[in-house]
């Protein structure tokens, strides 16, 4: 599928490289993000980010973690700042958005950096030779590519969950939320699915 060279995600988005500095308060501490023209809400959180990060189900232990589509980092590095025994993966196809992952690793989780690892890539990608498997996948998926390709892509999810791994992502209501609800409970009829919030025509999904 063919994607223009504008939108955040593709590999190397065709636009002026200008770098901003945003700070925001999430779960109770202040990070400090850098961004850079060409990724995803580069200019503040965007607020359906904003609402998964405060109504996330954060494992306890040392779990491993996976930020998938992780733009520049929030939700990857607030998991990785509030599980610190946890080891948290972030990918993302758009390598500006990497660049400023790692960049935001280095100023929110300096005494944390080996446990966190950056992958450039499509999804799984970059990751499916691993065996790697996670107790908890989180989204904030890309919805203006299309509702099918996130269908596709909750397909081939459990086969990368651990045996009680849980996947979470948010959808805002008008984009599909009841549709993607129904979608699930009818093709994982045996799997449970929660919204876990609702909140500024944002849903918090739950799954598997």
């Amino acid at each position: 599928m063919k994607h223009n060279k504008n939108h955040y995600y593709s590999r190397s988005p065709d636009v002026n490289v200008k770098i901003y500095t945003i700070s925001e308060s999430l779960r109770r501490h202040l990070f400090i993000f850098k961004t850079i023209t060409g990724v995803f809400s580069f200019k503040k959180i965007d607020l359906g980010t904003k609402v998964f990060i405060e109504h996330m189900i954060i494992p306890e232990g040392s779990t491993n973690l996976l930020d998938l589509g992780c733009g520049y980092g929030p939700i990857g590095i607030v998991l990785a700042y509030n599980s610190p025994q946890s080891t948290v993966y972030l990918v993302d196809i758009n390598k500006r958005a990497i660049w400023c992952t790692k960049e935001n690793i280095k100023i929110n989780l300096s005494n944390r950096i080996g446990k966190t690892k950056t992958f450039s890539g499509n999804y799984f990608e970059p990751i499916k030779n691993t065996k790697l498997k996670f107790d908890g996948i989180y989204i904030n998926p890309p919805l203006r590519q299309g509702r099918k390709s996130f269908l596709e892509l909750i397909s081939h999810i459990p086969s990368y969950l651990e045996l009680n791994g849980v996947l979470q992502f948010v959808i805002k209501k008008k984009m599909g939320a009841l549709f993607i609800l129904n979608y699930l409970k009818d093709t994982f009829p045996d799997e449970k699915i929660e919204i876990i919030c609702k909140r500024s025509g944002y849903w918090v999904f739950k799954c598997f």
